[in-house]
């Protein structure tokens, strides 16, 4: 997961060069002409994509017993980075959503992911306000798994097309399933994290 976050994120800052033949075919003209909500949404996507495996790593260790205090100060920090970081992809998102190709499918699709980003990331930061760790471990891992469609929106779109299907339609679909696959993952890991700690607390009471 690290590695294809870190090679997405890095080849998503070709955006940046402005060059239109780093553009998705068709949405050159569309992205000359909204360059602030474009690299908004790509500037916080690549903060967001890039930090994010490291701060749900460093978030498992630091609740644990005699964590260093630097490790939490460095996990505080991250945290605030990342949420800032997704801010500016869900703003950003939202607003290049209408003018995405694919139609109203994929402008529904991708405002509802940007919309999902920012709920779920702001429920994080509530969780974990209100000293709820593991909401807010739950709601930080699915809102992970929606910057992640970086990634699998990318995988989507190669396989397919490669396999003949035309683009248009491949893009409006994949502007929904790519988010939902990964938070159909996401909701198997947290159900299952949540028995598996059950079972232990059900042995240690036993014990």
């Amino acid at each position: 997961m690290t590695v294809l976050a870190t090679l997405t994120a890095l080849a998503s800052a070709r955006y940046f060069s402005l060059n239109p033949a780093t553009f998705i075919p068709g949405q050159a003209a569309i992205y000359l002409a909204h360059l602030g909500p474009l690299l908004l949404h790509v500037g916080g996507g690549i903060v967001a994509l890039a930090v994010g495996p490291w701060q749900l790593w460093i978030g498992t260790a630091v609740f644990r017993k005699g964590m260093r205090p630097r490790i939490r100060v460095l996990h505080r920090l991250l945290g605030r980075t990342y949420l800032i970081a997704v801010l500016a992809a869900g703003v950003g998102g939202l607003l290049l959503a209408p003018l995405s190709q694919g139609g109203p499918l994929a402008h529904l699709g991708f405002g509802a992911l940007a919309v999902a980003l920012l709920l779920t990331s702001t429920m994080g930061l509530v969780s974990i306000r209100q000293h709820h760790v593991a909401a807010h471990r739950a709601w930080m891992t699915r809102s992970y798994a929606l910057i992640f469609t970086a990634v699998t929106f990318r995988a989507w779109l190669g396989i397919l097309v490669a396999s003949g299907l035309p683009f248009d339609q491949v893009y409006a679909v994949g502007a929904w399933t790519s988010w939902l696959i990964n938070l159909l993952a996401v909701e198997a890991l947290i159900s299952r994290t949540i028995v598996n700690r059950g079972r232990s607390a059900a042995l240690n009471s036993a014990s």
